[in-house]
């Protein structure tokens, strides 16, 4: 690990911690060079899985994509950010538990949208407007007599 203060190769580590239920590893250390200490999280890199496209394209499968899209459908809203990480992180084990290679878009289109109606019901219309690429004012109003039936 390079240090990020001087550059230096060479560190050791102070301290590990599992994090994020187990998920991500923690690790304190410091440079030998320069005494500098800095945080690193080591987490299980997840070989390949790729996203199949409505239209027949394929796309990495990316967490970060996952995250963006959550977070502007939680935006303004009263969700805070440690609830939206929580979710995309159930939601990248439940995927890569259940595909090996390829993942439809659809299955992770199903499971944003049961997530955002458990957590709040303004966020799921929105990603749900975009998912299900609403043309009119009387898909909006489908959609809300769907939640509220379901209630």
């Amino acid at each position: 690990m390079r240090c990020p203060k001087c550059g230096c190769q060479d560190d050791k580590v102070i301290d590990s911690r599992a994090s994020r239920e187990g998920a991500t590893i923690r690790r304190r250390r410091q440079c030998v060079a320069c005494g500098y200490r800095f945080t690193t999280y080591e987490e299980i890199e997840r070989g390949g899985l790729v996203v199949l496209k409505r239209d027949g394209r394929r796309e990495e499968f990316s967490r970060e994509k996952l995250l963006s899209g959550l977070r502007k459908a939680c935006q303004k809203r009263p969700v805070g950010p440690k609830i939206i990480e929580d979710l995309v992180e159930r939601m990248v084990l439940e995927v890569t538990d259940k595909f090996e290679r390829e993942v439809p878009a659809e299955a992770i289109g199903k499971l944003v949208m049961e997530g955002l109606r458990q957590i709040d019901e303004v966020a799921y219309v929105r990603f749900a407007s975009v998912y299900r690429r609403f043309q009119e004012a009387t898909d909006f109003v489908h959609e809300v007599n769907k939640l509220e039936a379901k209630e």
